[in-house]
């Protein structure tokens, strides 16, 4: 069963029988190409309408029914994003259907986000968009995505690692400001070593810590991972004489455990008080994992220590150290018969084409 559009003057109009009820309305368009979407999605509407009962729901609505569905088992980070794009980044999309999220109307909501957001926010903001309505495919409320919006491209920036000569002194500068607060100290400490994310420093448990085996199990992680991490010494030495049978490492004094962003501060400072680059909690995870590469532990087993998916995820954390990349060259041109030494940074290369010619 399916619709017919026929011209009433100039203006297309649809019909269509559902459920034994006949259908007959204008699309106020002239044109043929632009009425017929619009047909198409009143037919789909009255079909879900006499099959279930209900209607295709707004944009906005269908960010109330994610919210409801998903705020007891996706992780809180997720949820404030979807959240916060339900409260504030609607735009003239929330009263719409699903169905009349057109590609023009989309791409004029990510304008009016341009007018306040940086390129990279409106990447995001398209992100959650398709989240919701492939989610709204997959439970059957529509056939497809109705609109066809590609990301922007945009320029990356450098991001910042704690270098290894500042690192003795930043944490001398975290633990200066914190005093004998312990909360903000020990999770600093885990985020290097372990390379836990600040939501699972925040949760880690002392039951989970294995002295004799020196390991550590993180038992609530963003993919539901439980893997055993190996704990290095200095690490292991730290926690050892604060460890309890069981309990959260992390907590106030009046027992809650910290909220999301709560080393943000600490971190700032440490970073103006020794000239660090801009380290926040993911940079530090980004920290540990660029260390373990410079050591020489391959991306496969650094994707495993991280818990990724996706070994293109783990790549985008490690960040190229030149002066191995120098050294490189020095060897490859030793191999090519150049006879080059490695240089210091910023040393001139010497000329050795008399010696390759020897």
């Amino acid at each position: 069963m399916s619709f017919s559009l026929f011209k009433v003057g100039t203006v297309w109009h649809y019909r269509f029988q559902v459920g034994g009820k006949r259908v007959q309305r204008s699309t106020g368009e002239a044109d043929r190409q632009r009425a017929h979407p619009i047909a198409e999605r009143a037919h789909r509407r009255a079909r879900l309408w006499a099959r279930d009962g209900r209607e295709i729901p707004s944009l906005a609505e269908l960010v109330a029914q994610w919210l409801h569905i998903h705020s007891a088992t996706a992780s809180a980070a997720h949820v404030k994003v979807v959240e916060t794009f339900g409260r504030l980044h609607l735009y003239d999309l929330g009263g719409l259907s699903i169905d009349e999220l057109t590609t023009d109307r989309v791409e004029r909501a990510r304008v009016e986000h341009l007018g306040t957001h940086a390129p990279v926010s409106a990447n995001q903001w398209l992100k959650v968009l398709r989240l919701l309505c492939n989610w709204a495919v997959r439970r059957g409320v529509v056939p497809a995505v109705p609109f066809h919006v590609k990301a922007l491209k945009v320029q990356k920036k450098p991001r910042a690692t704690l270098p290894a000569r500042l690192t003795q002194a930043w944490l001398a500068a975290v633990d200066a400001r914190e005093g004998n607060r312990d909360g903000v100290r020990t999770a600093v400490r885990l985020m290097l070593g372990l390379g836990l994310r600040e939501s699972e420093a925040i949760t880690a448990r002392w039951e989970w810590l294995d002295i004799e085996r020196r390991t550590y199990t993180p038992g609530r992680t963003k993919g539901r991972e439980a893997d055993p991490l190996p704990v290095p010494g200095w690490l292991l030495e730290y926690l050892t004489p604060m460890c309890k049978p069981d309990g959260y490492m992390l907590q106030k004094r009046d027992g809650r455990l910290y909220p999301a962003g709560f080393t943000r501060s600490a971190m700032l400072a440490a970073n103006q008080a020794v000239g660090a680059p801009h380290i926040t909690a993911h940079r530090l995870r980004g920290t540990f994992a660029t260390l373990l590469s410079r050591s020489g532990v391959p991306p496969q087993d650094i994707q495993r220590v991280l818990r990724h998916k996706n070994l293109t995820t783990t790549a985008a954390y490690l960040e190229v150290d030149m002066q191995t990349v120098v050294h490189g060259q020095a060897r490859m041109a030793h191999s090519i018969g150049f006879g080059l030494q490695p240089q210091p940074s910023g040393a001139p290369v010497a000329n050795s084409t008399a010696a390759a010619q020897q």
